[in-house]
Protein backbone atom coordinates (compact mmCIF):
# COMPACT_ATOMS: atom_id res chain seq x y z
CA UNK A 1 0.00 0.00 0.00
CA UNK A 2 1.42 3.41 -0.94
CA UNK A 3 1.61 6.41 1.36
CA UNK A 4 -0.66 9.34 0.62
CA UNK A 5 1.04 12.32 -0.97
CA UNK A 6 2.13 14.78 1.75
CA UNK A 7 0.59 18.22 2.02
CA UNK A 8 3.01 21.06 2.68
CA UNK A 9 2.16 24.66 3.54
CA UNK A 10 4.47 27.12 1.78
CA UNK A 11 5.35 29.60 4.53
CA UNK A 12 6.83 33.06 4.04
CA UNK A 13 9.25 32.90 6.99
CA UNK A 14 11.47 35.82 7.91
CA UNK A 15 12.83 34.74 11.28
CA UNK A 16 13.84 35.43 13.90
CA UNK A 17 17.03 33.53 14.66
CA UNK A 18 19.74 33.96 17.25
CA UNK A 19 22.78 36.06 16.38
CA UNK A 20 25.07 33.12 17.14
CA UNK A 21 22.92 30.59 15.24
CA UNK A 22 25.28 28.33 13.24
CA UNK A 23 22.68 28.25 10.45
CA UNK A 24 22.15 32.01 10.37
CA UNK A 25 23.42 32.40 6.78
CA UNK A 26 21.02 29.77 5.49
CA UNK A 27 18.12 31.21 7.49
CA UNK A 28 18.88 34.68 6.13
CA UNK A 29 18.71 33.27 2.61
CA UNK A 30 15.36 31.61 3.40
CA UNK A 31 14.06 34.96 4.69
CA UNK A 32 15.36 36.71 1.57
CA UNK A 33 13.01 34.64 -0.61
CA UNK A 34 9.98 34.98 1.71
CA UNK A 35 8.42 37.72 -0.42
CA UNK A 36 8.35 35.61 -3.58
CA UNK A 37 5.49 33.31 -4.56
CA UNK A 38 7.07 30.34 -6.35
CA UNK A 39 3.67 28.99 -7.34
CA UNK A 40 3.21 31.73 -9.93
CA UNK A 41 6.19 30.47 -11.93
CA UNK A 42 5.56 26.80 -11.17
CA UNK A 43 1.87 27.02 -12.11
CA UNK A 44 2.69 28.72 -15.40
CA UNK A 45 5.33 26.11 -16.20
CA UNK A 46 3.07 23.22 -15.16
CA UNK A 47 0.32 24.50 -17.44
CA UNK A 48 2.77 25.06 -20.29
CA UNK A 49 4.12 21.50 -20.17
CA UNK A 50 0.83 19.92 -19.12
CA UNK A 51 1.80 18.36 -15.79
CA UNK A 52 0.14 18.82 -12.40
CA UNK A 53 1.67 21.69 -10.45
CA UNK A 54 2.10 19.37 -7.45
CA UNK A 55 4.21 17.01 -9.56
CA UNK A 56 6.41 19.91 -10.61
CA UNK A 57 6.76 21.14 -7.00
CA UNK A 58 7.69 17.60 -5.94
CA UNK A 59 10.32 17.45 -8.70
CA UNK A 60 11.82 20.83 -7.74
CA UNK A 61 12.00 19.89 -4.05
CA UNK A 62 13.41 16.42 -4.72
CA UNK A 63 15.96 17.74 -7.18
CA UNK A 64 17.14 20.46 -4.79
CA UNK A 65 17.20 18.10 -1.80
CA UNK A 66 19.25 15.50 -3.66
CA UNK A 67 21.72 17.97 -5.17
CA UNK A 68 24.34 17.39 -2.44
CA UNK A 69 24.27 13.64 -2.95
CA UNK A 70 24.38 14.12 -6.72
CA UNK A 71 27.41 16.40 -6.39
CA UNK A 72 29.15 13.88 -4.15
CA UNK A 73 28.55 11.15 -6.71
CA UNK A 74 29.78 13.35 -9.54
CA UNK A 75 32.94 14.59 -7.81
CA UNK A 76 33.63 11.54 -5.68
CA UNK A 77 34.28 11.17 -1.96
CA UNK A 78 38.08 11.40 -2.27
CA UNK A 79 37.90 14.81 -3.96
CA UNK A 80 35.31 16.09 -1.48
CA UNK A 81 37.54 15.02 1.42
CA UNK A 82 40.59 16.65 -0.18
CA UNK A 83 38.67 19.91 -0.54
CA UNK A 84 37.61 19.79 3.12
CA UNK A 85 41.09 18.84 4.32
CA UNK A 86 42.64 21.87 2.61
CA UNK A 87 40.40 24.19 4.61
CA UNK A 88 40.66 22.20 7.85
CA UNK A 89 44.46 22.37 7.68
CA UNK A 90 44.35 26.12 7.08
CA UNK A 91 41.96 26.71 9.96
CA UNK A 92 44.08 24.55 12.24
CA UNK A 93 47.14 26.67 11.44
CA UNK A 94 45.04 29.82 11.66
CA UNK A 95 47.24 32.06 9.53
CA UNK A 96 46.51 34.12 6.44
CA UNK A 97 49.36 32.31 4.71
CA UNK A 98 47.76 28.92 5.41
CA UNK A 99 44.37 30.17 4.21
CA UNK A 100 45.90 31.50 1.00
CA UNK A 101 47.66 28.18 0.46
CA UNK A 102 44.32 26.37 0.94
CA UNK A 103 42.66 28.73 -1.51
CA UNK A 104 45.38 28.00 -4.07
CA UNK A 105 45.08 24.25 -3.54
CA UNK A 106 41.30 24.31 -3.97
CA UNK A 107 41.57 26.67 -6.94
CA UNK A 108 43.87 24.20 -8.67
CA UNK A 109 41.53 21.31 -7.91
CA UNK A 110 38.57 23.21 -9.37
CA UNK A 111 40.62 24.02 -12.46
CA UNK A 112 41.42 20.32 -12.82
CA UNK A 113 37.71 19.46 -12.47
CA UNK A 114 36.93 21.95 -15.25
CA UNK A 115 39.34 20.46 -17.79
CA UNK A 116 36.69 18.26 -19.47
CA UNK A 117 34.27 21.21 -19.53
CA UNK A 118 36.80 23.63 -20.98
CA UNK A 119 38.36 21.06 -23.34
CA UNK A 120 35.70 18.48 -24.27
CA UNK A 121 38.08 16.63 -26.59
CA UNK A 122 40.48 15.82 -23.73
CA UNK A 123 38.79 12.53 -22.88
CA UNK A 124 37.28 10.15 -25.43
CA UNK A 125 33.55 9.57 -25.07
Amino acid sequence: MSRPDPLVRLEAWTGPWAEDDPDANFKAEIALYAHLDPLVTLTNLAEAIDVPVGALVRYVCARWASEGAEALLAVGPRTVRRLREAFARAEELGTDEARLAAYEQVRQMVEWLNVPLDHPDTYPT
